[in-house]
C-alpha cells in the first residue's frame, strides 16, 4: 500500500507539472494582448510597449514560464494584471462559494441517487422500476442551465419561496442567508448529477443481484438485507466510487455555468472575468487550482477503491515478488 501511495503521489506531481506547462502554452496561443486591458482605446505603440514591459509579457516565453513556476512553487499565484490584487486571495474568496456549492450538491445527489438507483434495480421488472430508469435517462438530456432557469421561474418568480440569485456580501457571516441563496443552485446541480448517478447505481446493483455469491449467501440462510449488507454493498460500491470521483470533479469544473445562471461570485465567474480581460495570472491561477482539485479528487477516489476492495491491494500475478 505504501508503494502504491508513493507511486500515485509521484504521478500526481508529474501530472500537475505537465498541466502547468499546457496551461501556460495554450493561454499564450489565444488571440488578444493582455496589455490592451490596461490601456484606453487609441493607445500609442509606445504606451502598449510600456504596458507589456510592466506586466512582463514582452519577455521570452521560457523566462515567463520559469518565473510563474517559481511563484507556484512558493504558493504565490502572482497579481492580477487589471486589479493588481493577489490572485491567491481572489481565488480563496471565491472558493467559499464554489466549494460549499459543489459539496452540498454532491451530497444531495448521493442521497437521491443511491436509494432511487437501488430501487430501480431491485424492482426492475415492475413498471415503476422501469419508470425510474427511464426518468434517469431523460435527465441526462436536460442542460444544467435550462434546469436552473426553470427552477428560478418556478420557485423564485412564481412561488417566491427562494431568491433567484446572488450571494450575501459578507459571505458566510450569516449562514442562514448564505444557505438560502444556495438552495436553487444546489438543487440544480444535484438533479442533473443524480440522473447520471442513478444509472450507475442501478447497473452496479443489478450486477450484485445477479451474482453467484449473493445467491449462495441466501441459500445458506442469510436474509436479503444481511446478504446485501455483507456482500453486496462493498462489491457494488467499487465501480460507483470511481464514478462519484468523476462526477465530483465534473461538478467542480462545471460550476461556472450554474454560477452564471444564479449570479454567484464563485470561481467560475472569476474565470470568466479573467478571460474577458485577458488577465493571464487570474486565468492561470483558477485553472491550476481547478486542475489540482480534479487530480486530488481522482487520487482520493482511487485510494477509496483500494480500501473497499481487497482485490485491488493484492499483488498482480505477473508482478515480481
Amino acid at each position: 500500500m505504501l508503494h502504491y501511495l508513493l507511486r500515485r503521489v509521484a504521478f500526481l506531481i508529474v501530472t500537475l507539472f505537465l498541466a502547468t506547462v499546457v496551461l501556460f502554452l495554450l493561454l499564450r496561443l489565444l488571440p488578444g494582448d493582455p496589455a490592451n486591458s490596461l490601456l484606453s482605446v487609441g493607445a500609442t505603440p509606445q504606451q502598449i510597449a510600456a504596458a507589456r514591459h510592466e506586466i512582463g509579457t514582452d519577455r521570452p516565453l521560457p523566462q515567463q514560464f520559469v518565473t510563474w513556476l517559481g511563484q507556484v512553487a512558493t504558493l504565490n499565484l502572482g497579481h492580477s494584471f487589471v486589479s493588481t490584487l493577489p490572485v491567491g486571495s481572489q481565488i480563496t474568496s471565491r472558493l467559499v462559494v464554489t466549494v460549499p456549492l459543489t459539496l452540498l450538491a454532491f451530497a444531495l445527489a448521493i442521497v437521491i441517487s443511491v436509494p432511487v438507483g437501488f430501487l430501480a434495480a431491485y424492482k426492475s421488472r415492475r413498471w415503476y422500476g422501469a419508470v425510474l430508469g427511464g426518468v434517469s435517462q431523460l435527465g441526462l438530456a436536460v442542460p444544467v442551465f435550462w434546469l436552473g432557469m426553470l427552477l428560478v421561474v418556478i420557485f423564485a418568480l412564481k412561488l417566491r419561496v427562494s431568491p433567484s440569485g446572488g450571494f450575501p456580501a459578507d459571505d458566510w457571516a450569516n449562514p442562514g442567508a448564505a444557505l438560502n441563496d444556495l438552495v436553487l443552485p444546489v438543487l440544480t446541480i444535484a438533479l442533473v448529477m443524480s440522473a447520471s448517478l442513478i444509472r450507475y447505481v442501478r447497473s452496479a446493483t443489478l450486477d450484485v443481484l445477479d451474482s453467484d455469491y449473493l445467491r449462495t449467501a441466501r441459500a445458506l440462510g442469510s436474509s436479503f438485507v444481511s446478504a446485501m449488507w455483507r456482500h453486496g454493498v462493498r462489491n457494488a460500491s467499487v465501480p460507483v466510487v470511481s464514478i462519484l470521483g468523476i462526477e465530483l470533479a465534473t461538478t467542480f469544473l462545471g460550476a461556472v455555468v450554474v454560477e452564471s445562471v444564479f449570479s454567484l461570485p464563485g470561481l467560475g465567474s472569476l474565470l470568466v472575468q479573467g478571460i474577458s480581460e485577458h488577465d493571464y495570472p487570474v486565468i492561470q491561477g483558477v485553472l491550476l487550482v481547478s486542475t489540482f482539485a480534479v487530480l486530488v479528487i481522482g487520487f482520493l477516489a482511487d485510494l477509496t477503491q483500494r480500501l473497499i476492495d481487497p482485490r485491488l491491494r493484492a499483488p498482480h500475478p505477473g508482478a515480481a515478488r
